[in-house]
């Protein structure tokens, strides 16, 4: 007898259906009495007028742990829903524990080894719930799973009376496993018509003598393309809770569950009305008869004294209500868009009268205005040197571009300016200092006595400015005649290395002054104390003594959207518990590199200092980053992962071979990157030598005090702060060891 059954019903979905079988065969799971048949697979042709049997048929022919079932097509009905094909898979299922996927759903890698871990942890129960994402049908996944106040606590089952909120979750079949043996006592099977996964789902939980739940992503459920309610579906919502309430009624001791279903069912048909209201093709009279029908159901299945309804129309109102109601919200509409079209050429004509007024007036020698990140928040060397400004300057004033999402990141003694502004032109006309790292807006006009410095934002691996006018991937929508023209304005570039002096000058030719005197953002790398980082650590929540590896891949210009090179799970499990894995995208996406939660991973995307992560971090993983010049300041292991190095020369180009000068391994594949890791080769001499050779590099002046040079040279007036090379001294303590020394000292805390 196989462990699981895994029933996938398939109509029209050609496309996808290979896909779909081939995520559920390339399981892991096997178990020691049956390796090769502990799966079996049916498959049901559901009548499909597209190619769908044949292919089913086609991978049952060369894997026989697939079972093929065809249904003859219903004319009446063609496309009658998954229920009767479900049934049919039922019927000839043999599994313990039977699984439903739906013929463009995939099966997370993995997945069947981690429910058969739980089933067993927990007593194998009657049903087990497991976490799903939804991935649209252009690419993007979303990242729902289940709640944690309803996941695994524990290896022992309960019943659904412990967790009474598994009843308000989504009601998908698909995110289950059955026990066999529990759907044939209980005599449970898919209804006729759409919408079956309403009855089956609670009358599954609601008749399971045990459950227990997986918070791991098991199944990724593709949302299809086209309108959420096509003609006549919606109302088939109706008998499926009628026979939701009949299976209550058939089973007294259910019935205390009546005043929660009631309220699921109000909720699921004020959501199916939502869909009915904006659904295309629909009559005012079908709308109209589903409003009628919905307040018709709710009112013969609400249980007195429960909750009410969220949305007022299926219990008071009517259709014909709705539509003055909406009448009255779309002429609102129609006037503050009439109200906007009208007031938004005004304040763009009143914004570029403010900013010539302003341009008129003197520029305040006082006055410094900052941002980095296309205003993205407190960041960079802008920030360092902002910082250093009012240390050093406390009689200059300064501000920092950025908008109210970023505010807490701003520095309660720095005036906050928003972006495009009265305010914001205000600065920009009368402030005599104007830095950053990126541009500035383009309508900036340089003043006689202002000074702007162009800090950039790291050391350049990867080409820039007009290094890139042959390449058309990366420079898409680049003007490179702005482009010089913004680097005419520039007075002072910052500069790490002389690699970057060099690329920088022949990058953006213009007219300013290279001052190379280090990374004012890596100061605080080389000033940082073992306490702070402890507190760092203890603040994002690492667990005490473990290992931490900060993965930190860039963006690809190849590609729209994100180069995921590696199975973070996979990493995870490989390295072992020692590891604890902080993963951080690209700002470029503003997006996490694993959809779900993982366990010992931790998405920290969203982490507004990219330094404190390299402070709290034993290696990093990177790929053409420039984040890897500011990391070898900290003389800790750096891994290169370049799998795609062919695809990024030839989009990108970067200005030297990485292999040729690495700053530790190199890996090429997923598989070499763990091997890496668990050889202890990410670590070794040999890793130790190019670092260092890495670092005497790209690394000479950054020694804590770039911040302190640069102002002294800008805001100060003063000469001769050039740094001299040198060989830096060597980080004492590393990472885990770093954090450990205050610990243990029991400082820190």
């Amino acid at each position: 007898m196989p462990r699981f059954s895994v029933i996938v019903p398939a109509y029209k979905l050609q496309a996808h259906l290979h896909a779909c079988l081939e995520s559920v065969l390339s399981q892991t799971y096997e178990s020691d009495e049956s390796p090769a048949f502990d799966l079996e697979v049916i498959a049901v042709d559901a009548g499909s007028p597209d190619s769908c049997g044949e292919i089913i048929d086609e991978v049952a022919a060369r894997d026989p742990r697939v079972v093929p079932v065809h249904l003859p097509p219903d004319p009446a009905d063609p496309g009658q829903g998954p229920g009767a094909a479900r049934n049919a898979g039922l019927a000839r299922a043999t599994g313990e524990y039977v699984l439903f996927l739906d013929g463009d759903d995939i099966l997370a890698p993995h997945a069947l080894r981690d429910i058969a871990d739980r089933l067993k942890a927990s007593g194998d129960p009657d049903v087990l719930v497991f976490g799903h994402a939804h991935t649209h049908w252009s690419g993007g996944t979303e990242r729902p799973t289940l709640p944690s106040h309803l996941t695994e606590s524990g290896p022992a089952s309960f019943q659904l009376a412990e967790r009474p909120a598994l009843l308000r979750q989504p009601t998908p079949c698909w995110n289950k496993a059955y026990k066999r043996e529990f759907v044939e006592r209980e005599g449970l099977a898919f209804p006729p018509g759409r919408h079956t996964d309403t009855f089956w789902t609670y009358a599954s939980l609601l008749s399971a003598g045990s459950l227990s739940t997986l918070e791991r992503v098991c199944v990724h459920h593709r949302r299809r393309r086209g309108p959420a309610a096509a003609s006549g579906r919606p109302f088939d919502l109706f008998p499926q809770y009628d026979r939701v309430f009949d299976f209550v009624d058939s089973r007294p001791g259910l019935s205390g569950w009546r005043p929660v279903l009631a309220r699921r069912m109000a909720d699921h048909l004020a959501a199916a009305s939502a869909d009915v209201l904006t659904a295309p093709g629909l009559s005012a009279r079908t709308r109209a008869e589903f409003f009628r029908l919905a307040r018709a159901h709710y009112g013969r299945h609400r249980v007195p004294g429960a909750a009410g309804l969220r949305y007022a129309g299926i219990r008071f109102g009517t259709y014909r209500t709705y539509r003055v109601l909406r009448g009255i919200r779309s002429l609102r509409g129609r006037a503050r868009a009439l109200a906007s079209a009208v007031l938004r050429p005004a304040r763009s004509a009143a914004l570029r009268l403010h900013y010539r007024v302003q341009l008129r007036l003197p520029v305040r020698d006082d006055l410094a205005v900052f941002a980095a990140y296309w205003n993205r928040g407190y960041a960079c060397s802008p920030a360092a040197i902002e910082a250093k400004v009012r240390e050093l300057v406390p009689a200059m004033r300064t501000a920092w571009v950025t908008t109210p999402d970023q505010d807490a990141t701003v520095p309660a003694a720095t005036r906050r300016v928003r972006p495009g502004g009265f305010g914001y032109f205000s600065a920009l006309a009368r402030a005599k200092y104007l830095v950053n790292n990126v541009e500035f807006d383009h309508r900036l006009v340089k003043r006689p006595g202002q000074i702007l410095l162009q800090t950039h934002h790291g050391t350049p691996l990867k080409r820039v400015g007009l290094d890139l006018t042959d390449r058309p991937a990366a420079s898409r929508g680049t003007d490179f005649a702005r482009l010089l023209a913004d680097a005419d304005k520039w007075d002072f570039v910052l500069s790490a290395n002389r690699h970057a002096t060099l690329t920088g000058e022949r990058a953006f030719p213009a007219a300013y002054t290279t001052l190379e005197y280090g990374s004012p953002r890596n100061d605080v790398l080389r000033r940082a104390t073992p306490a702070d980082t402890a507190r760092l650590r203890e603040r994002l929540g690492i667990p005490g003594q473990s290992t931490v590896i900060l993965y930190a891949p860039t963006y690809r210009d190849y590609s729209r959207g994100q180069h995921l090179p590696l199975d973070l799970e996979r990493l995870g499990r490989a390295l072992g518990p020692e590891f604890f894995l902080l993963t951080r995208a690209h700002f470029a996406h503003d997006a996490p590199l694993s959809p779900t939660p993982l366990p010992r991973v931790l998405d920290v995307t969203g982490h507004p200092s990219v330094e404190e992560l390299c402070l709290v971090s034993d290696a990093l993983v990177t790929d053409y980053s420039s984040l890897m010049f500011d990391y070898a300041n900290l003389d800790r292991p750096i891994v290169i992962l370049d799998d795609d190095r062919e695809a990024y020369e030839a989009a990108r180009g970067t200005y030297f071979d990485l292999r040729g000068c690495p700053p530790g391994a190199v890996a090429r594949t997923e598989d070499e990157l763990i091997d890496i890791f668990t050889t202890g080769h990410w670590r070794g001499s040999r890793s130790a030598q190019l670092r260092a050779a890495f670092r005497a590099r790209f690394c000479p002046y950054d020694d804590g005090y770039a911040a302190e040079r640069v102002v002294r040279r800008v805001f100060l007036g003063e000469t001769g702060t050039a740094p001299a090379a040198r060989n830096l001294p060597e980080q004492r303590v590393r990472g885990k060891e770093f954090a450990a020394a205050t610990t243990h000292s029991g400082a820190g805390r």
